[in-house]
């Protein structure tokens, strides 16, 4: 199994419009960051967790042309803002994408892309199949089983996503220590971490940090970064061997 990291930045990607920052203008590639994203190829199949605004870019940096699932963690426009740069995916496999997400997050994608799943089907908008998922109820994907558990992102409930030994979890808060059983000493976990600063619906590095001490996992990765955390190479130096800060085309690899 293949992750490759489309994207790790946070809600206003890096470079931040306007911002003369250190990391801002930053010649180092690590620190320029896309919206959050992961690409996850198994043996059998391509897996998309998120679709934000920058799909189209990561897609064609990446080469996907292929997608069989799209898993949702939240209804964030982060998160989801890409759908439409799915089209050209949809015409070149010609079929619809199944799209995994909670209730309230599939609500919020039928309000807010109407046009998509309206009654009036227009040609040419992306085919998109919405199918209803429920924490800690697990689904299969072709021949994949996804188990999707419950994350707290602020005030708000949002899923991680567990295939195989690989967690992903993004916008986090808060972990109860019921669901951080279920993810205990996996192989890979890659949680996000937003600054150094305590933030009211994000983990900062030292909560992430803590959730790492607690699940065990034998690498674990941080995402969802942004421009307030530093600079990549000065972050790391002060990270354990086991954490490292992710990067837009990082591409890691675990037994399927």
């Amino acid at each position: 199994m293949r992750i490759s990291f489309l994207g790790t930045g946070t809600s206003q990607g890096i470079p931040v419009i306007a911002c003369n920052c250190l990391v801002c203008n930053s010649s180092d590639t690590r620190n320029q960051r896309l919206r959050s994203s992961v690409w996850i190829e198994t043996d059998h199949q391509s897996i998309l967790i998120d679709i934000g605004p920058d799909f189209r870019q990561q897609a064609l940096r990446h080469g996907i042309t292929r997608v069989d699932a799209i898993l949702v963690t939240h209804e964030h426009a982060d998160h989801t803002a890409g759908m439409d740069d799915i089209r050209p995916i949809n015409f070149s496999m010609n079929q619809k994408i199944p799209l995994y997400a909670e209730e309230h997050t599939l609500l919020d994608l039928k309000k807010r892309f109407y046009y998509i799943f309206g009654p009036n089907e227009y040609p040419g908008l992306p085919q998109l199949e919405l199918v209803e998922i429920i924490p800690n109820q697990s689904f299969q994907v072709g021949i994949d089983l996804i188990f999707p558990f419950r994350v707290r992102h602020g005030k708000m409930n949002i899923i991680g996503f567990k295939l195989n030994q690989f967690v992903y979890i993004t916008d986090a808060s808060q972990l109860d220590p019921i669901e951080i059983q279920k993810i205990k000493n996996c192989e890979c976990l890659v949680v996000n971490a937003l600054r150094h600063k305590v933030h009211h619906s994000h983990f900062n590095l030292e909560q992430a940090l803590d959730l790492i001490h607690q699940v065990q996992p034998k690498q674990a990765f941080l995402t969802h970064l942004s421009h307030q955390m530093g600079t990549h190479e000065e972050t790391e130096k002060t990270l354990a061997p086991s954490v490292r800060l992710a990067y837009d085309g990082l591409q890691i690899h675990l037994e399927s």
